[in-house]
């Protein structure tokens, strides 16, 4: 099974592209979603962690956002809860599409949290910072604080673009996306 991996700064538009390779997607903000509405042990975990903020399932963003702002470090302690759960998700993923020829990895903190592999193919999604400053501010319930927070978390996009096999420049047009996404498919497969 040939491993794609898309990194990048967060709202370089990862999950844009990936739906231009035609092959299974572990999208790890979907699984944390998921996670959030019907993964109850989650919830007891962080309701034991941080009481004050989770008292009713499934979990919602308000809750996850004023535990963020109230102190930076709970951040951490979410993560700490959450990444093992989707780490899950994505070990059910690889084994459901173990026959398959390629799977697409769209996880944010792909290199943070050591999910690369020796031959993974590791593509930098690269994109202006007004087209990522727009995309953002037209997602729901973006907020400039949980936003810098959470670029705390992950490694430069310098560094991400070092560790990378591969560069998409993304202009967020379909037409040039796919194109590109082609083009790095024929070097990746033939």
């Amino acid at each position: 099974m040939i491993r794609i991996a898309l990194v990048g700064d967060i709202g370089s538009g990862k999950t844009f592209i990936s739906k231009f390779f035609g092959y299974p997607i572990f999208n790890a903000d979907k699984a944390v979603l998921q996670i959030y509405e019907k993964d109850r042990k989650t919830y007891l975990k962080l309701k034991k962690s941080l009481p004050n903020f989770f008292s009713e399932f499934p979990i919602k963003k308000e809750s996850l956002i004023n535990a963020i702002i109230k102190n930076e470090k709970n951040i951490k302690k979410i993560s700490h809860i959450v990444h093992p759960a989707v780490r899950k998700h994505l070990n059910n993923f690889l084994k459901k599409n173990k026959k398959r020829r390629v799977v697409i990895l769209d996880i944010p903190l792909f290199l943070e949290n050591n999910l690369n592999k020796k031959n993974d193919n590791i593509v930098f999604i690269n994109s202006k910072i007004k087209d990522i400053k727009k995309k953002l501010s037209l997602r729901k319930n973006y907020n400039k604080i949980i936003l810098k927070k959470l670029k705390k978390l992950q490694y430069s996009p310098k560094y991400k673009r070092l560790k990378s096999n591969y560069v998409i420049n993304n202009n967020f047009n379909k037409n040039s996306a796919r194109k590109a996404v082609k083009d790095i498919l024929n070097q990746i497969i033939s």
